[in-house]
């Protein structure tokens, strides 16, 4: 299998859910703006969200994973359909449980997240109406999980589309539907968020069914009592404590981050929110790729103890990350606010909003190969059933972020957010590098010099050019000309990967030193 091709797939996939993604969002900012109501259900959204990554994405996904490649490779598909049944069927009775609680509990999540919101109740209301989705989604990641076991990427990198179709027509249609009736529009898109979530699940039947791991959960007493026996889940759970831990510590952060901007003033969550939402273009296209890829082949590798292979994995994907995520940083930091202006600024989402969504998106630049970084990193940890590592690490870097915090808010307003999670990333990035480094499973290939040399120079030329096109167009000035701005900011983007690759091609790389067959 060739890994490069299976990544680009996977990136691809990811281009069309961030492109969809921001379609909705430039929906949302121009018939919402950034007010009250969007803090409400931002804070409302990332509740279940909040909880999506804890348990689906991220606790669960890194112990399920590499348990379930190396169940596979040693013990054969029998015993990997064993384990698959009795994880989905403890699975789903905790999300059930996990529903019910969390719509019983709504207020006071939203007084932990938000109780600085002008729009208190309906942002609980909201949290109501959306708290199913972490039940859809916990179990969209164990079929992706299984799916990217078999390498079967498509369809899991597909499915994000769908919540953002649904949202998009929630937008469209729905919520003027509910302005007729009388009932604030906002509530559609919570419909809307719900529908998405039924319909990513939805599509993953048949994927499983075509490769004969479609899960059986069982529904009676015996059932669930054989399933929680099963020493699968224990070897799971076991994994899952620290893993919880390490992905509770960067949840913690980014509750203490929003209940901060909540204080600091009405548009500061959608601002931090927007600018998040262009930051997860490069770390979906890069840094989720390249993690759903290594993951299991790192533990199909650890499970063979082919430790040669287990490097040169990792050093593909560092390399790999290098030379597209770098000029993506130097883009946010030199062009960040034509970007802000092509995708939000219309209709209720004013210049104000720009600038300050401009502040923000800076600031996550900074730390956008930390962030991207960790995502190849982190699965070199994970891979060896070794997650306790990350743990420690993620639990200093929460006190460093917060320190952080207290330096640069008071003089950067919600900006300083935005920098100490960049920050806290490259702190993160480096520990984990370090750590490997250590442990001695990543040995650094030679040629790393001149690789450098050329990435540093190419995008040298790339960030020359962006500035040029910063200063010389008023990005904000052509708000009455959408089709012209668009045009302008499309063609300097094209301009500029032309010559960052043109100058790599005269340097001497080319495609081929990023081919990797697994």
């Amino acid at each position: 299998m060739n890994l490069f091709k299976a990544a680009s797939t996977v990136s691809l996939l990811t281009l069309a859910s961030r492109i969809t993604g921001l379609v909705r969002d430039q929906l949302m900012a121009s018939a919402f703006g950034a007010s009250a109501w969007t803090d409400a259900f931002n804070v409302a959204f990332r509740i279940p969200n909040l909880l999506r990554r804890l348990f689906a994405e991220g606790a669960f996904s890194q112990a399920f994973v590499p348990i379930l490649a190396a169940t596979r490779e040693r013990d054969g598909d029998a015993a990997t359909h064993q384990l698959i049944d009795a994880v989905a069927t403890m699975l789903f009775w905790v999300l059930v449980l996990t529903v019910v609680v969390g719509m019983v509990t709504a207020p006071l999540l939203v007084l932990a997240i938000g109780s600085g919101l002008a729009r208190f109740d309906d942002a609980v209301d909201l949290t109501r109406w959306m708290f199913p989705y972490i039940g859809f989604m916990s179990l969209v990641a164990l079929a992706g999980g299984i799916l990217n076991t078999w390498r079967r990427f498509t369809v899991p990198a597909l499915t994000p589309v769908l919540l953002n179709v649904a949202w998009i027509v929630a937008a469209l249609w729905l919520a003027p539907a509910f302005e007729r009736w009388g009932i604030e529009p906002i509530y559609a898109i919570a419909v809307g968020v719900l529908a998405g979530g039924a319909m990513q699940l939805a599509v993953q039947v048949p994927a499983l069914a075509r490769i004969g791991a479609l899960p059986r959960i069982g529904l009676l007493p015996g059932a669930v009592k054989a399933a929680w026996h099963h020493p699968g889940v224990g070897r799971v759970l076991k994994q899952m404590a620290p893993a919880l831990v390490g992905v509770s510590v960067a949840q913690l952060s980014l509750l203490i981050n929003t209940q901060i901007a909540s204080r600091v003033g009405v548009g500061a969550v959608s601002w931090l929110f927007y600018a998040d939402r262009l930051m997860e273009f490069p770390t979906g296209l890069l840094g989720v790729a390249l993690g759903v890829v290594l993951l299991p082949q790192l533990s199909a590798a650890q499970a063979r103890g082919d430790t040669q292979r287990y490097s040169g994995l990792l050093d593909w994907g560092l390399r790999l990350m290098l030379v597209l995520a770098l000029p993506c940083a130097v883009a946010l930091l030199v062009f960040p606010k034509a970007l802000v202006s092509v995708l939000f600024h219309y209709g209720q989402f004013n210049p104000n909003d720009v600038e300050q969504t401009v502040r923000a998106l800076m600031g996550y630049g900074v730390g956008l190969m930390g962030l991207v970084a960790v995502k190849v990193l982190a699965p070199g940890f994970y891979a060896r059933q070794d997650i306790r590592t990350p743990v420690r690490i993620a639990v200093v870097v929460l006190v460093v972020t917060q320190l952080l915090n207290l330096l640069f808010v008071p003089w950067f307003g919600h900006a300083g957010l935005a920098l100490s999670i960049g920050l806290g990333a490259l702190v993160n990035a480096a520990w984990l590098l370090f750590g490997l480094l250590k442990l001695q499973v990543y040995l650094p290939r030679p040629g790393w010099g001149l690789f450098a040399l050329r990435i540093g120079a190419a995008t040298l030329a790339l960030g020359a050019a962006l500035w040029v096109a910063a200063e010389r167009i008023d990005w904000i000035g052509l708000q009455q000309q959408p089709g012209v701005r668009a045009a302008w900011m499309a063609a300097v983007l094209a301009g500029v990967a032309a010559l960052y690759f043109g100058v790599l091609a005269l340097l001497g790389m080319r495609p081929r030193h990023f081919a990797r067959h697994g």
